[in-house]
């Protein structure tokens, strides 16, 4: 009796006409249920994950996809949906930046995960131009306390968007590398691509 069940069961189904193609990204944006979009860019760098709220660039991460985006669901929001079309502009402006063909970026940035000194820093920063240094004193300084120099590094060490806010363009005093979040060999790579290093 249960096969027979069985057997009505599977027939009914193949008989339903398919389900239609629903566009997942677009009905939750279109009902305001997409509050973070994600997408994977490759770059020399490896791949990059890039994610974007309405009001900008979160977060770009050289990590984990899985940890990465269990941190923007706990620090941002969990309703978050990979969405390659939401982040076009973004992508776009990566690879012409790795092409050697921009030399600023013209994205809108959420701040979001940033607060206090930390963010103050990463604003100094996002000022330092294309092909320029600077060093972990100066941003200490132009974030408001030039003694705070641990703390810039460490302030440098949690940026949240990396490449984009140009935390490899900080350097120590001296002219050292010092360290860098994704590993001290993509600092390099990017002093080299912008011609601070030979």
């Amino acid at each position: 009796m249960t096969k027979d069940v069985e057997i009505a069961l599977r027939e009914a189904a193949t008989a339903l006409p398919s389900a239609p193609t629903i566009d997942l990204t677009a009905r939750a944006a279109a009902e305001g249920l997409l509050d973070v979009a994600y997408a994977t860019v490759d770059s020399p760098l490896g791949p990059l994950l890039v994610a974007a709220t309405p009001r900008g660039l979160v977060r770009l991460s050289y990590g984990a996809e899985g940890e990465v985006l269990e941190d923007l669901a706990g620090r941002v929001s969990p309703r978050i949906l990979e969405a390659p079309a939401r982040l076009d502009e973004v992508r776009r402006e990566l690879d012409e930046y790795f092409d050697g063909c921009r030399s600023d970026f013209d994205l809108p940035i959420d701040w979001s995960l940033t607060r206090g000194f930390t963010g103050k820093v990463l604003r100094a920063t996002a000022r330092i131009g294309f092909g320029k240094t600077s060093t972990y004193a100066e941003v200490a300084g132009r974030a408001g306390s030039p003694r705070a120099v641990r703390a810039a590094g460490n302030a440098l060490g949690a940026n949240p968007i990396p490449v984009v806010v140009p935390c490899h363009r900080v350097l120590r005093t001296g002219g050292a590398l010092g360290g860098y979040t994704g590993g001290v060999e993509r600092k390099e790579f990017l002093l080299r691509l912008e011609g601070v290093l030979a």
